[in-house]
């Protein structure tokens, strides 16, 4: 039987340095970097979400970036099929491909085929969950409900990532069937993965995102923020929710101090990049890289394409 086609992952927090070396892989062994970031798809969200710039891609190609307008709806099923198919592009081109970023769920859903219950929408059913976690103390009413009914999805889904905890709730109401026990439609994943994480000391990754959000706020993220509403995009859009979006709106429309703003994107970054890090800890199969370190491209090199390569 033909073995399966290998694709090469390097994935880590925000601001851990993924861009630079994925960069510097990618010209050396010729790649082609597939961006796996839940923002990145939206187009016209370019400086709040770190899109690579047009520099850097005219370096490398990239894909899976701008997919979809700012005020549409883009699931997980969605970016999966996509990936895939950029994925079978790049290897027809005779590339090898590189997914970057630091969304765990996609990666899991790309390595695990997993069940997403994607046919069991009701808008009035999510548009009255999305009403109670509004609510004071909703989100947590919301994630204990879902402990309730599906103690599986719960245990992996943080009190705070909303979306997907309406989204498990609907799949449930809809269905009478808990998210993790919906049919799964797919076999084994057509791909194999070798996977690498960047990690750092946590303060200076701490002191590299409060930095970024400075930067980004330079480069006009207020503008950008206030252009996406100016075009008739919803606060209520599914990307408005996104860190560095949600708390610049009522700077925008409703006079908030931007100093407060600036701290909040900042404290809810390195609360993410946490989370992003405990994700990456219960995936199996990974190869940690302290990304400061001055031999860090040295080992991904040799991790993902020198001669101790291994069955994956």
């Amino acid at each position: 039987m033909q073995e399966k086609p290998l694709v090469y992952v390097l994935c880590g927090p925000t601001a851990s340095g993924k861009t630079a070396l994925s960069l510097a892989l990618s010209r050396r062994h010729g790649a082609e970097i597939l961006c796996m970031d839940s923002m990145q798809v939206y187009q016209r969200m370019d400086i709040g979400t770190a899109k690579p710039t047009a520099a850097e891609r005219a370096l490398v190609p990239h894909h899976l970036l701008d997919l979809v307008p700012p005020d549409a709806e883009y699931s997980v099923a969605q970016w999966t099929t996509e990936a895939e198919q950029a994925i079978r592009g790049v290897l027809a081109r005779g590339k090898k491909p590189l997914l970057v970023g630091g969304t765990g769920f996609y990666l899991r859903a790309l390595r695990r085929q997993l069940p997403l219950g994607d046919a069991a929408k009701n808008p009035a059913i999510r548009a009255a969950l999305e009403r109670e976690a509004a609510a004071e103390g909703g989100k947590e009413k919301l994630h204990r409900r879902l402990e309730e009914v599906d103690a599986v999805t719960a245990a992996r889904l943080h009190v705070n990532d909303t979306r997907r905890v309406i989204r498990a709730l609907e799949v449930y109401a809809v269905t009478g069937r808990p998210f993790s026990a919906q049919p799964d439609s797919a076999a084994e994943a057509p791909f194999r993965f070798r996977v690498a994480a960047l990690t750092m000391d946590r303060g200076l990754l701490y002191a590299r995102i409060n930095a970024r959000v400075e930067q980004m706020m330079a480069a006009g993220l207020a503008g950008e923020v206030r252009g996406l509403l100016d075009s008739g995009v919803s606060p209520e859009a599914q990307s408005m929710k996104g860190i560095g979006y949600k708390e610049l709106i009522p700077c925008v429309t409703g006079g908030r101090d931007p100093a407060e703003a600036v701290a909040e994107i900042q404290q809810n970054t390195r609360h993410y990049a946490k989370r992003q890090w405990t994700w990456m800890r219960r995936e199996e199969d990974v190869r940690w890289v302290d990304s400061l370190g001055p031999d860090a491209l040295a080992q991904l090199e040799a991790y993902f394409f020198g001669e101790d390569q291994h069955d994956d």
